[in-house]
């Protein structure tokens, strides 16, 4: 996590685990969703608050989800339907619902269909936010096999390259595999230079944003630090930025996600569908590649030997994708999750408000 999405010491509350999933299960319970499926969504929320990933944990998602089950935006009880269904792929519409719901059972249903035939896909079109698309790969890695997530999210947010017009949102993919001793891998990451709801973290704490992640209206890059400016007021690059630095292969990959998790379940380009988002997971059982204990034998040789690497001047370490996560999570389930003052204040108000009988810390 960069310093600057990290909550400053003076504005952190610690809370502990149970005690903020239960919160989280309360609120979803009052919001209509059945016991199981508001632990299933509360789980999503607080494994990425565990990783260090507060942008898609409680503090920025869960008050925005209540404004969406109010408005009716949100379908507590989804009816999901297969449009399409072979032996190894499906196309659900998910009424809806919650990508916190649809997602893992998709995400299930794929590692069923891997587990007869080796691989197995899932495309979800009518759903809503997913949460950390990295959740639904470690289910699989979970499983010894390797894991895909992509959302197509909207389309009010990145420009494609040389544009002055957003055409995509920030449009998310993640890629998991099991490992025997080491951490798995996860690589989960936004096509923006950085995700959205980053820039909502920056606005909370009071830090800037750095050159090069987002444009101004008329699509000119911002090219020095400045503070967030306000929803309507900007829009994002891809990953790389500008065209010199790379832009045009973030681009290229948001097409992907676009084309995988949009077009293919039926649901439209982000642009079209707005925020009528699409998901599209993939699970591949290893056993039907390889002995699966030579496989995580291999992953464990090739992230030691990441991690091992001798770290540049002026760096303590080298890192891979989901090291840094697994070890911020076993120091939050031991010492407590660093919330900002200001979202234990939202969760104790909600309380008052709904009677759900908790109180943070």
């Amino acid at each position: 996590m960069l310093e600057r999405f990290t909550v400053p010491e003076e504005d952190q509350v610690i809370v502990q685990e149970e005690r903020v999933r239960f919160a989280t299960e309360s609120v979803f319970r009052k919001m209509g969703l059945s016991d199981q499926d508001a632990a299933q969504a509360a789980d999503v929320l607080v494994l990425s608050d565990l990783r260090g990933h507060e942008s898609h944990g409680v503090s920025n998602m869960l008050r925005r989800y209540v404004q969406d089950y109010g408005t009716g935006w949100l379908n507590p009880k989804p009816k999901i339907k297969t449009i399409r269904q072979s032996a190894v792929t499906a196309t659900w519409d998910g009424d809806g619902g919650i990508g916190l719901q649809t997602g893992p059972r998709a995400m299930e249903l794929a590692m069923e269909k891997a587990l007869r035939y080796g691989i197995g896909s899932v495309a979800v079109r009518n759903t809503r936010h997913i949460g950390m698309v990295g959740y639904y790969p470690l289910m699989a890695a979970e499983r010894d096999m390797v894991g895909v997530c992509m959302a197509s999210a909207g389309g009010r947010h990145m420009v494609p390259t040389f544009g002055a017009q957003p055409r995509f949102g920030t449009h998310p993919i993640a890629w998991s595999a099991p490992a025997r001793r080491m951490p798995p891998f996860l690589l989960d990451m936004a096509t923006t230079q950085v995700a959205g709801n980053k820039l909502d973290l920056t606005r909370r704490i009071g830090s800037q944003i750095a050159p090069g992640w987002i444009t101004k209206p008329d699509g000119t890059p911002v090219v020095e630090p400045v503070d967030p400016p306000e929803d309507g007021d900007y829009f994002m690059l891809p990953f790389g930025g500008t065209r010199e630095s790379g832009g045009h292969k973030g681009y290229g990959v948001a097409m992907i996600v676009d084309i995988m998790s949009g077009v293919l379940s039926g649901n439209g380009p982000g642009y079209v569908a707005n925020h009528r988002y699409s998901q599209f997971v993939m699970a591949f059982n290893i056993e039907a590649f390889m002995d699966t204990d030579e496989f995580k034998n291999e992953m464990d040789g090739l992230l030691q030997t990441l991690a091992d690497t001798p770290p540049a001047p002026g760096h303590d370490r080298v890192l891979y994708a989901g090291l840094w996560e697994a070890e911020e999570m076993e120091r939050r389930r031991a010492n407590g999750i660093p919330y900002h003052r200001e979202v234990v204040d939202w969760f104790n108000g909600i309380n008052a408000e709904l009677d759900l009988g908790f109180e943070l810390p």
